[in-house]
């Protein structure tokens, strides 16, 4: 298990704050080992929880170009046909993954192809399941085009508790499905749209692995 690289800055800032937390508890409590041990034990806790929200794990990417792979992980909370209104402008196939504080926040592009189109957002902070969230919430829109015909739209929503969406595409760039695409730190969501003809291979409620769960598969070509 490696640590990501987004974590780095949070992860010391983090040491340098609960080591003078530790130093003014400690200062000001009576000096006996239960004390001790409770003041620790907390800061260990608060580290990991904040470590654990950074871990980035290796994945056998389910490679295959008439999968949708799942670009978070997370549970599907929404799988419905739609009218998409800032690229596709017409009717595709949503699915929706939530991804909450104990899951890994990176993410991954879910099919091969070139960036047609690439958008960041600024927003407010609505919480990450609530229905205007994908349009009002801090956000990003990449758009995948493969073979000039096929595009799959993902869209990256910050939650409540998101402090800073990532993505590391440009418009024009050459993406293999299964590379990290970004990451959000702290709660988020994760939309996809496909073409309504496209099979949908999960459900509402399932859990969900980024770069390894078939979301959809497409129609050949």
């Amino acid at each position: 298990m490696r640590i990501h690289r987004e974590g780095t800055t949070i992860l010391i800032i983090t040491v340098v704050i609960l080591f003078i937390l530790d130093v003014i508890v400690l200062y000001n409590i009576p000096d006996n080992p239960i004390n001790n041990v409770i003041v620790i034990t907390v800061t260990l806790v608060l580290f990991l929880l904040v470590l654990q929200f950074f871990r980035y794990p290796k994945r056998d990417v389910s490679r295959n170009e008439n999968y949708v792979i799942a670009p978070a992980d997370g549970k599907v909370v929404a799988i419905e046909e739609v009218e998409e209104t800032e690229y596709f402008k017409d009717k595709r196939r949503q699915i929706s993954i939530f991804m909450s504080p104990i899951n890994v926040h990176a993410n991954w592009y879910p099919i091969s192809g070139q960036i047609s189109f690439l958008r960041y957002h600024e927003g407010r902070k609505l919480v990450a399941w609530h229905p205007k969230s994908s349009t009002e919430n801090e956000r990003t829109t990449v758009v995948i085009s493969k073979g000039g015909k096929v595009q799959i739209l993902l869209r990256q929503i910050a939650g409540a508790l998101a402090n800073r969406i990532v993505y590391y595409p440009h418009e024009g760039d050459m993406v293999r499905q299964g590379a990290e695409l970004g990451f959000i730190k702290f709660g988020s969501r994760v939309d996809v749209f496909v073409p309504l003809d496209a099979g949908i291979n999960v459900k509402i409620g399932q859990k969900v692995t980024g770069a390894i769960t078939v979301l959809a598969v497409l129609e050949n070509e």
